[in-house]
């Protein structure tokens, strides 16, 4: 998976992800298309450490002025760290267009640590410029000192799978592509003309530049290399016997892997099976909504038993459901058997393949108890390597699944050979050579050293330690590594000879961060932090503790903030010259400066507006209707056409899933509400209160994003998932939809900018003991919603209402009602949708308390109200989407 970096002058910086990466430049609406005068990339890496800055300028041809629009793919692990915009205009305006016939300049730099796989180090640029330019070049520098083994320069690949397949001209570099090496350096210049461009691409769009290598390894406990009071140690162990491996193979055979997927994944499983060591056991699983097992025990691997496993899964047939939990016990339970009765747990590895497209429906569906099941069942006995493939798969849970359990994950999207990206993912894990790997070095020798301890080493990766030295004179460094391999228990002791070391000079023309004013910034102690900035963001989305990961969270903003990390904790705001006596500004640049608060601005920029989004992206309080549900929770509908409002209460149970706007088939949006119970306050009515605490919100239209909300976060997920603390205020919005975060206050969702909905954040700072932080759900604008429309409250947006008995006269509005001491006043008959309906007229607070309105409420559960019964408007998991009643009848995942 690819980040992108998008930007439209005037806005906020932003990261994001897209579905096919586009890269530069362009106006939001183009006559004249901007000219790309240059696009260049320079990049540095240093014992695997990479810093790289991007160069583009920009010309504004036309006749008048236009917003230009910057992007550019940088891999999913890089930590952006810099942004700067040059314009050469005289005048800097709020709106930030380039002027007629002006120029533009974007720099952007990141940093990222290249990880080993297969054996080889992967370096990958991005060049998509999006148009043929003038002057294009690629310039890496790579720096050993242990002295590069080898390398290769791939042609270019223009898929998301990233140095997986070949392109069209596969006999090797791209051309133009000029490599000047020596031992311990290596220089790879890429400068194709105009005409080299459009033989490869005539729309600009050339691929990934991939530049793949390795390094010398002499000593067997690995190099340890020192700058300046900081170390890193890499370990890559090699000849050594491979450990056997107890696998299972867990496939996702449910209804929605029907076709291609299951084809594929099927031919790829066949190629694993042959690929089986005869020291290795295993078994395969195939779940849908149930779970059917090859074999009660893990099996042996012989010519025969390859043979029957490939026809039980050329077998499997696509039907029903997703129990992911259930098919995860059982895998679990099968290799935990295994190793108990054959005792050869220290001599070898046990291993979960997991492959799902799907959300869980089916049997236990809640994440949370999920995640709780397989860490206690596994007991870190079992890692658990998963794939989502497709847009729909619960990519979060997959995640954490293999976090949790000394795993990986891998995501495969909808267009992709998900059997080619099976392969590919289980060659990295195919030769386990050592378990329970533990690195020591001396505590009066080393501080603040990032993870020591290792489930598992494979064969061609790569475990990477870095550091604190206490003593910068120290002349040797002891190190102690303890493991086990196929035959022992491994214990490899030495002192390595470090030696006080300084910055060495620093490759011409080389990216590099900004420094402390000291002298050259030390590549080792920012690869420290990245690592450690990765691990505390690693052990927060781990954490179930709220008090724990708060903690993480401020451990890693403080230290992203040092060096200057964007992470989902920090934030990057354009900062604008300083203002001129007359009031004007100075206009020779902007750069972007690092902040607490983790804003993010909509990913293109495009269709909004520029200027004071900058200084205050967040929105005043806006007009919302009283169509609402809050409190506990209070039912309210307005219909403005005959300036009546209608109210009723649903007593439901706690765990409840209601919808709320059901509009799937049509808008394609639904938002459903989950309650959470607690006790009634003394002499209550009630025998218990029921509040909203999730907010779930799916929007299929024009591509599927989905939103959980509850009063201490908002999660987004529309390909990455984004997770946004409700106590900050922040922005988001990519591909038409838009959530805004007013701190501790409320959440406003946009969609299409025809729909909005506000969800208000009632927090208690010492709740008693009926009281429940919770959420109240308000609807702002419904033009884009649907006439079919449905649910508790959608099936009342597109109607309207009238009183048959009207005890007031001849206004319909209870609001002419004298002032009565009772709690309710008159009582009358309302006609709605067809239904004669008994109210009786009510005040009733809304907005917070805020507001205090008149309302006709209709009694017991609104019976004679609503379509249907309670029941019917009960949904299966939080983003269900079938309806019973109304026009909706689809089910999805």
């Amino acid at each position: 998976m690819l980040l992108l970096l998008g930007l439209c002058l005037g806005l906020s910086l932003c990261v994001g992800s897209q579905e096919e990466a586009q890269s530069w430049g362009h106006s939001t609406e183009q006559k004249t298309k901007p000219l790309m005068t240059e696009f260049s990339v320079k990049s540095t890496i240093i014992s695997r450490y990479a810093f790289t800055t991007v160069s583009c300028r920009m010309l504004n041809r036309a006749s008048e002025d236009q917003d230009i629009e910057f992007q550019m793919q940088i891999p999913a692990a890089a930590f952006i760290t810099n942004f700067t915009i040059e314009k050469g205009t005289e005048i800097f305006r709020a709106s930030a267009v380039i002027p007629s016939k002006d120029k533009a300049a974007f720099f952007l730099s990141y940093e990222e640590l290249l990880q080993r796989r297969l054996g080889k180090y992967e370096h990958s640029i991005s060049v998509r410029p999006q148009q043929l330019s003038g002057r294009l070049s690629v310039d890496v520098n790579i720096l050993e000192s242990a002295g590069i083994a080898s390398l290769e320069v791939l042609p270019l690949h223009n898929s998301r799978q990233r140095g997986s397949g070949r392109g069209e001209d596969d006999s090797g570099p791209p051309p133009s592509t000029v490599i000047n090496q020596n031992e311990t350096f290596a220089n790879i210049i890429f400068k194709p003309s105009v005409v080299q461009q459009a033989k490869i691409a005539q729309n600009g769009v050339l691929g990934d530049f991939i530049i793949r290598y390795d390094v010398n390894r002499e000593q067997s406990i690995g190099d340890i290399q020192v700058l300046n009071g900081y170390f890193v140690h890499y370990f890559a162990p090699k000849d050594l016997p491979p450990l056997p491996k107890n696998v299972v193979f867990v496939l996702d055979s449910s209804a929605s892997m029907v076709g291609t997927k299951l084809r594929q994944t099927k031919d790829a499983l066949f190629t694993i099976l042959h690929d089986l060591r005869p020291q290795d056991r295993f078994s395969i699983i195939g779940f849908s909504n149930r779970i059917k097992v090859w074999k009660d025990h893990l099996i042996s691997v012989t010519p025969d038993s390859i043979r029957d496993g490939k026809v039980y899964i050329h077998h499997m047939s696509p039907t029903g459901g997703t129990d992911i939990n259930g098919a995860l016990q059982r895998a679990i339970r099968l290799l935990n058997k295994y190793v108990a009765h054959n005792d050869i747990g220290d001599r070898s590895v046990s291993l979960i393949i997991f492959l799902t497209d799907g959300k869980p429906t089916v049997g236990e569906t809640h994440t949370l108890k999920i995640l709780n099941n397989t860490r206690e069942a596994a007991r870190g006995q079992v890692c658990i390597f998963t794939i989502g493939i497709g847009n729909d798969v619960d990519f979060r849970l997959l995640e954490k699944l293999s976090l949790e359990n000394c795993g990986l994950t891998r995501r495969v999207h909808e267009e992709e050979d998900a059997g080619s990206q099976l392969i590919g993912f289980y060659d990295e894990i195919r030769t386990p050579l050592l378990s329970d790997i533990r690195i020591d070095y001396p505590p009066s020798s080393v501080v603040q050293a990032t993870k020591t301890l290792f489930p598992n080493y494979f064969n061609g990766s790569e475990i990477i330690i870095a550091g604190k030295l206490v003593d910068r004179k120290l002349d040797h460094l002891h190190v102690e590594v303890t493991a086990s391999n196929s035959k022992k228990f491994v214990i490899l002791k030495t002192d390595v000879p470090v030696g006080p070391q300084k910055a060495g000079k620093d490759v011409t023309g080389s990216p590099r961060p900004e420094g402390d004013g000291e002298g050259d910034p030390n590549h080792i102690e920012r690869l420290w932090s990245y690592l450690t900035t990765k691990e505390l963001l690693s052990s927060w989305l781990q954490s179930d503790d709220e008090p724990e990961k708060e903690r993480l969270r401020q451990r890693a903003q403080d230290l992203a903030l040092s060096y200057r990390f964007l992470t989902p904790f920090t934030s990057m705001k354009l900062r604008g010259p300083v203002p001129r006596k007359d009031g004007l500004e100075e206009a020779h640049g902007m750069s972007a400066a690092m902040g607490p608060e983790p804003v993010v601005q909509s990913v293109r920029g495009a269709g909004t507006q520029p200027g004071p989004l900058l200084e205050n992206p967040y929105q005043p309080r806006i007009k919302i209707s009283k169509t609402s549900v809050d409190g506990d929770p209070h039912f309210v509908v307005d219909f403005p056409l005959s300036k009546l409002t209608v109210c009723f209460n649903i007593d439901g149970q706690p765990g409840d899933i209601l919808r709320l706007v059901s509009d799937h088939m049509d808008s394609g949006v639904t938002v459903n509400g989950e309650l959470i119970g607690a006790p009634a306050p003394p002499n209550g009515h009630k025998k218990q209160r029921t509040y909203f605490r999730t907010i779930t919100i799916l929007v299929n239209k024009p591509e599927r994003s989905y939103l959980e909300i509850t009063p201490s976060r908002v999660i987004l997920d529309g390909g990455d998932r984004l997770v946004l603390p409700c106590n900050q205020s922040v922005v988001v919005g990519s591909r038409g939809l838009e959530v805004s975060v007013s701190a501790n206050a409320n959440v406003t969702v946009t969609i299409q900018g025809s729909i909005a909905f506000v969800i208000l954040i009632h927090l208690y700072k010492k709740p008693a003991p009926f009281q429940r932080h919770h959420l109240g759900f308000y609807i702002a604008n419904s033009e884009g919603l649907s006439s079919n429309c449905h649910g508790l409250l959608g099936q009342f947006l597109n109607q309207d209402a009238r009183l048959m008995d009207d005890p007031a006269g001849p206004s319909q509005s209870p609001t002419h009602l004298p002032l009565l001491q009772a709690r309710e006043g008159p009582e009358a008959v309302l006609k709605v949708k067809g239904h004669q309906v008994p109210v009786v007229w009510k005040q009733r607070k809304i907005y917070n308390g805020e507001e205090q309105i008149d309302c006709w409420f209709a009694r017991n559960n609104a019976a004679k109200l609503i379509d249907g019964e309670y029941k019917d408007y009960l949904a299966s998991h939080p983003f269900d989407t079938g309806m019973t009643l109304g026009r909706g009848t689809s089910r999805e995942l």
